[in-house]
């Protein structure tokens, strides 16, 4: 089984799905709202640096207290698959 290269790759892929489905709710609502305040920031010549970070730092702060469990226990559980696989490499 792991002497198939296939087998590792889709580990790989794997981890690379589930760190883009951990890190999605951060970055999206944090690019948003970045997006938004350089709108507002670009209409009004306002050149605040702190007028964009302390909204960010909020919406991330929102993120991790809606999202925050079910994005431990998504990380939780692929850390248990790799886990239990660790006796299928070694056999």
């Amino acid at each position: 089984m792991t002497d198939n290269p296939d087998f590792f790759i889709g580990i790989a892929q794997q981890a690379l799905w589930i760190t883009a489905l951990a890190a999605a709710p951060f970055l999206i609502p944090a690019l948003l709202v970045g997006l938004l305040l350089g709108m507002v920031q670009a209409a009004t010549s306002i050149n605040e640096q702190t007028l964009t970070f302390v909204p960010k730092l909020i919406v991330v702060a929102g993120v991790v207290g809606v999202f925050g469990g079910s994005i431990l226990l998504l990380i939780a559980d692929f850390t248990r698959e790799i886990y239990a696989r660790i006796p299928d490499l070694l056999l």
